[in-house]
């Protein structure tokens, strides 16, 4: 199986996360090792939980189709595959290309803990992108639609008691960059430093200011492969 989401304070009151799982061949034990492949780790699940409609139940077993949640302590990302043992890997379940962009700054000095933790969770649930800026740290946030921001700022004050402000920022699009030419990666960041990020996982993003600017980065840089949607 896979997981297709994750979502933060399933529980106010406990902070939990629900990893959601989906059964795609065998069965699913409660309390059986089953294999993280991402983390090599071997794990077992005491409450494994079935949702219908509010209600949830703890479940013994789960067959293909089924959905189960986990519960999750920050080990699980979106696209994480479960085995028995093989080593195998889901693959293709991709991320949006962000359309908005907005630098997030914290709005309590005092609740500084509390707003990166509300960030860090909130970006796990896959419905907005965090980037830092290369050039000077500042944390990003890219959504598909504007709403997003108010639902973001929302969940932060009402479930992790932070508070945020949103400033401007002008970016046409959100690309991720790869190359298998290290010396003309390195020369593109070294080049863009202005415009480069990493996102919540490290990878390297170009943040293009304009159609132009990324057509031309497209046309001088033939050996970095350019994509506009992350794959987890």
């Amino acid at each position: 199986g896979f997981v297709f989401k994750i979502h933060a304070n399933m529980d106010p009151n406990h902070r939990d996360r629900i990893a959601f799982l989906k059964i795609c061949s065998g069965t699913f034990e409660r309390n059986k090792n089953y294999l993280h492949v991402r983390s090599g780790k071997q794990m077992k699940f005491s409450s494994p939980t079935a949702f219908m409609a509010e209600k949830k139940s703890v479940i013994d077993t789960a067959y293909p189709g089924d959905i189960v949640g986990l519960h999750d302590t920050g080990n699980f990302k979106i696209g994480d595959t479960f085995t028995e043992g093989e080593p195998l890997k889901f693959t293709g379940i991709p991320s949006f290309a962000p359309e908005q962009f907005r630098y997030i700054e914290n709005a309590d000095p005092m609740k500084f803990k509390q707003l990166a933790k509300g960030i860090d969770q909130l970006m796990d649930e896959g419905v907005a992108q965090l980037f830092t800026s290369s050039l000077n740290g500042r944390k990003i946030i890219g959504t598909v639609g504007a709403l997003q921001f108010e639902v973001i700022q929302y969940r932060l004050e009402h479930e992790y008691n932070a508070s945020c402000r949103w400033e401007p920022i002008s970016i046409y699009k959100a690309c991720w960059i790869e190359s298998d030419n290290a010396s003309q990666l390195a020369d593109f960041k070294k080049r863009k430093h202005t415009n480069m990020a990493v996102d919540k996982h490290g990878r390297d993003v170009f943040l293009a200011d304009t159609s132009y600017a990324l057509a031309l980065a497209q046309e001088n840089f033939k050996d970095i492969r350019f994509s506009f949607a992350s794959e987890f």
